[in-house]
């Protein structure tokens, strides 16, 4: 994300994405009612004599719009701000429908009533350059590999196999071979471009024979790996449990989502402990803040994202008074576990400094 000016005494800031990452950083920033301005396209009707009776001529112009909704399609790498026409040349009629589609590399602007401290920390985190983490999961029934994301993770292969036993060795040996040369080449090809670091995890002795046979066939890819790590499953299981337990902390402690996981990890624990220090649900977690209790605040992307205009400056001013006591924020991420986590439990919770035993911990 490049940060092109930021005036917030005028209330705007211009970006221009420049990764996935980036436009689903500005889904979670652009909320109904904002304007934003970017150059577009629309189809002009027109009827004169030297034209066809309502013919349509597609014009590019710089255009605002008052945001009505906001879309995120990851696959195509687009984010559509569909919204009321507020800034545009005469012959593009004000006050229509009309939806800017935002791809990579295009500059936009957009324009707030107040912008919360929590979207600007957001905008100069995605302005700071990460390479993203390649995990291998890998065991004697199959692997997975996937690239993390600050939105969580994509799985990039996931390949299910079963080698032979271990009765019938010369087999073993022969389909161990193949299976890791297999294993090899889809890394590689996701490792070509960037370089990415990487974590090999598994189950068992599997991971530690492949980082052997990685390392004989492929000393520079070799040098990329961080770390190796056992967990009990492989596949995308093993990389969720990798999450969870924090194995991957030390390879990617900048990484969003280890961020995300572990701060629900630790919610999840202390509720499981039945402990008072930790409370979930809306009215809940305003009695904890108005009490200067929050030690840190939780809170999904949907909840603030997915909020009608009251329910979110209600949301906002919640986040204001945290952050006036200096204690964090975390958003998270609902495209992965965690997020899915906290969603079940109204969306928003807080860690406390001291216990709270309240019969409405658990209301919202």
């Amino acid at each position: 994300m490049k940060i092109i000016e930021k005036n917030i005494s005028q209330s705007f800031v211009k970006v221009v994405p420049d990764s996935p990452d980036d436009l689903w950083h500005l889904y979670n920033v652009v909320y109904q009612g904002d304007e934003v301005y970017a150059y577009s396209s629309r189809a002009i009707k027109s009827d004169t004599e030297t034209s066809r009776p309502k013919s349509a001529e597609r014009v590019s112009a710089f255009m605002g719009v008052k945001v009505i909704s906001v879309g995120w399609d990851k696959f195509l790498g687009k984010l559509r701000v569909h919204g009321l026409i507020i800034h545009a040349p005469d012959i593009i009629p004000s006050g229509a429908h009309h939806t800017l589609s935002i791809a990579l590399n295009q500059p936009m602007t957009i324009v707030k009533k107040e912008w919360p401290k929590h979207l600007l920390d957001r905008l100069v985190k995605a302005s700071e350059t990460e390479k993203s983490l390649l995990i291998l999961s890998i065991d004697d029934e199959g692997f997975a590999i996937a690239e993390t994301k600050q939105y969580g993770y994509e799985t990039r292969v996931d390949q299910r196999m079963r080698l032979p036993g271990k009765v019938e060795a010369d087999k073993r040996v022969e389909a161990t071979k193949a299976y890791f040369k297999l294993a090899l080449t889809s890394l590689n090809k996701l490792w070509i471009p960037n370089h990415n670091p990487i974590v090999i995890i598994g189950a068992g002795y599997v991971k530690t024979d492949f980082v052997k046979y990685l390392n004989e066939e492929s000393k520079e890819m070799s040098r990329s790996i961080v770390d190796v790590k056992s967990v009990n499953n492989g596949g995308t299981a093993g990389i969720d449990e990798a999450l969870r337990s924090g194995v991957l902390l030390k390879a990617a402690h900048q990484l969003r989502i280890v961020d995300e996981t572990e701060t629900m990890e630790e919610v999840m624990k202390r509720l499981g402990k039945g402990e008072g220090t930790v409370t979930y649900g809306l009215t809940a977690v305003e009695n904890a803040v108005m009490m200067g209790a929050v030690e840190k605040l939780i809170v999904a992307d949907t909840t603030l994202r997915d909020a009608d205009e009251t329910q979110r400056l209600k949301l906002e001013e919640l986040m204001h008074q945290v952050e006036k006591r200096n204690a964090p924020i975390t958003v998270v991420s609902t495209e992965h576990e965690a997020g899915a986590k906290l969603l079940s439990l109204g969306g928003i919770a807080a860690l406390l400094r001291f216990p709270l035993y309240r019969d409405t911990a658990a209301s919202n």
